[in-house]
């Protein structure tokens, strides 16, 4: 697990730092892990933030303590993995848009019924596929099974900073970033 330092960042910060942890998934016995190629920051003055018009039942989580994951259903047929940041009750979280696939592309494959490790995890939708993460999961401590996060030392190298995907407010804020020699893994917008 990262240090306390890392989620004291604010998002923007952290969504660099966070480039390059390991998440990994324990599910049912069976390790899932896949490398952090691509985030985007979400803080709460940002309208395009589920934090920005306050705190909701479903957006609970943002608000409460960091290191955290925060998750959530979209266009009704997918779940995305946000990981909270900064002080208790500012709302604001990494979304994590793909993964390079490291332990468990068998299960991963069938989870997402896809065999090409480049399609597995490319996008928030695809991670929550593929590594069966749900709501069951929203507010879970990111320190311990059956969802953690690892840090190995792995240096991301040149960062990569450019538009989010997805949003139509604040879409012109440079907030998704990606290390240059990762491109093959990240998400197509």
């Amino acid at each position: 697990m990262p240090g306390e330092d890392l989620w004291r960042l604010d998002a923007l910060q952290a969504a660099r730092a966070l480039l390059g942890a390991v998440l990994v998934r324990d599910l049912e016995g069976t390790l899932l892990a896949g490398r952090i190629v691509e985030t985007e920051a979400y803080l709460q003055d940002d309208p395009a933030s589920h934090s920005f018009r306050g705190r909701t039942a479903r957006n609970a989580a943002m608000f409460g303590p960091a290191g955290r994951a925060y998750v959530y259903f979209t266009y009704g047929n997918h779940f995305c993995l946000n990981m909270v940041t900064g002080p208790e009750g500012r709302g604001e979280a990494v979304l994590i848009r793909a993964l390079e696939p490291l332990a468990g592309l068998d299960v991963m494959s069938r989870l997402r019924g896809r065999s090409a490790p480049r399609d597995l995890l490319s996008g928030p939708g695809k991670i929550c596929q593929a590594l069966a993460i749900t709501r069951e999961l929203d507010g879970h401590p990111l320190d311990r099974p059956p969802l953690r996060l690892l840090m190995d030392g792995w240096d991301p190298g040149e960062i990569v900073s450019t538009v989010r995907v997805g949003i139509r407010q604040g879409a012109d804020r440079p907030w998704r970033f990606y290390p240059s020699r990762c491109r093959q893994w990240v998400s197509r917008p």
